[in-house]
């Protein structure tokens, strides 16, 4: 049966990635970033600043911008940034890598697009606020059918697909390195999960914002003492990159699409841009303008793919590992790391990707639950959507890796066209939200939002009225 999912999955993931979602991902791409005049170069120091901005804590009761921004990245950081990388390569070869960064540098603008919208559309709730694409697309563009067919699409790829991709990960890395049974590994996850998704989103948020920071700065730092372990073999590797990506005997070998292909994919796995993921944890954000918060999120991308995605790509080409066709995935990153620094390297690995995945679960269970409550408020309907997700960790912990990594690329293609069409749609409310905030900063002030700033934007029920506007309105 898994056999029969495989051919079935596979053959409809080369045909939508080859000719529909890569065009979509890199045309639209283009356009938000040339219409928002480069902004994830040119206001790289906004960026900073809004995170630093978003380290101060707010009300006790509200998400800071910070946490929501670890919130998306304890989704995005996960095994999408070692195995994921780690099959780009094997299958697309060093070439991978450059089209990788490529979609990060496009997506960027895509992920600031998305991000703004779904602060500008959130909504209050018991916890504070919520939203993401599902919401805008009800609010900005009055379908709700819309915002309802995302919500299916996003909890069943996230809170179940997405999440079985990471404990599928763990299992095998731990099975690699120690021996471990799957099973039993799989169980002892369920449960240690089951304890913090019943916790409640400020839980999700304060353990993400530890485990995410730590673990990213430690792999970081493996990465940069491997490179200068090799740094004489820098030129050359970078030179083999660019010239696979381009090169004339990859067009001859047919391997080219290959390269093009897999990079983009993985790329977009590992940072979400474009993808309606990331905005589900922006929108929890209270902040003072929409802007601040998509400048986050897009930094959050390059940050991701440039630096984290990009680690593990210089660790496994400058291991050679990636040569031996029988590996892959996290077979390969382990492979790769012993090479560079020992046996005892894959082991490390192998917990440092379970504490990987694990905050990755943290994320992918929030994006589910948001839009859980969006389709219907209903104690049934999330105890029910709980019970799945940690089935499908379970299922995950024990399933064949092809046909899980299939499934994961079939849902998030069908998420990315849906997102994606939704915030074209609506990108010129963004753009005039980055507007107001451009003015505003030039004028020396704090951008502050409110209700009424964009004219005909729709009841957006989180911002509260001018001061203008509230005068205007008791006076009439």
């Amino acid at each position: 049966m898994q056999q029969f999912l495989l051919d079935v999955v596979g053959s409809i993931n080369d045909i939508f990635w080859s000719y529909i979602l890569i065009v979509m991902l890199v045309v639209l791409g283009l356009f938000f970033t040339f219409k928002g005049g480069f902004l994830q170069i040119r206001m790289i120091k906004d960026m900073l600043q809004a995170i630093r901005e978003g380290k101060k804590g707010s009300a006790a009761d509200s998400i800071t911008p910070f946490q929501a921004f670890c919130i998306s990245m304890a989704a995005r950081v996960g095994t999408g940034n070692i195995t994921g990388i780690a099959i780009a390569v094997a299958l697309g070869g060093p070439g991978a890598v450059f089209w990788m960064w490529i979609i990060a540098i496009i997506g960027s603008a895509s992920a600031f697009v998305e991000s703004t919208l779904a602060q500008i559309y959130k909504i209050k709730d018991k916890d504070g606020f919520r939203g993401g694409p599902a919401y805008y697309m009800e609010k900005g563009l009055n379908k709700r059918w819309m915002g309802a067919l995302f919500a299916v699409l996003i909890t069943l790829s996230f809170g179940l697909v997405f999440n079985a991709v990471q404990s599928n990960t763990i299992t095998l890395a731990f099975e690699n390195s120690f021996g471990t049974d799957r099973l039993t590994l799989g169980l002892i996850m369920t449960v240690a999960f089951a304890a913090i998704i019943f916790g409640g989103v400020k839980r999700i948020a304060k353990a993400s914002e530890y485990i995410v920071i730590v673990l990213a700065i430690l792999y970081i730092a493996v990465a940069l003492l491997i490179v200068l372990m090799n740094i004489d073999k820098m030129p050359e590797m970078l030179a083999l990159i660019v010239k696979s990506a381009f090169g004339l005997e990859q067009v001859a070998g047919g391997t080219l699409g290959a390269a093009l292909m897999h990079g983009v994919k993985r790329g977009l796995f590992s940072n979400e841009a474009g993808m309606g993921s990331a905005p589900n944890a922006a929108a929890t954000a209270t902040t003072s303008h929409p802007v601040k918060q998509g400048l986050i999120q897009a930094f959050g991308v390059l940050t991701d793919t440039l630096i984290i995605c990009t680690s593990t790509a210089f660790i496994i080409l400058l291991s050679g590992a990636y040569k031996q066709s029988e590996l892959s995935g996290i077979e390969l990153s382990q492979a790769a790391l012993s090479i560079h620094l020992g046996d005892w390297a894959s082991a490390t690995l192998a917990v440092m990707v379970f504490l990987f995945a694990f905050s990755t679960l943290i994320g992918n269970y929030y994006y589910g639950e948001t839009n859980i409550e969006f389709l219907k408020t209903s104690k049934t309907w999330l105890l029910l959507y709980r019970i799945s997700v940690l089935g499908m960790v379970l299922f995950g912990a024990v399933a064949k890796v092809q046909l899980v990594w299939d499934l994961a690329d079939l849902f998030m293609g069908l998420m990315v066209v849906v997102n994606l069409i939704a915030i074209f749609m609506l990108s010129k409310v963004a753009f005039a939200a980055l507007r107001d905030y451009q003015e505003q900063k030039k004028a020396g002030k704090d951008p502050v939002f409110y209700s009424d700033t964009i004219p005909g934007a729709g009841n957006l029920e989180a911002w509260e009225a001018s001061p203008a506007a509230a005068k205007k309105e008791r006076i009439g």
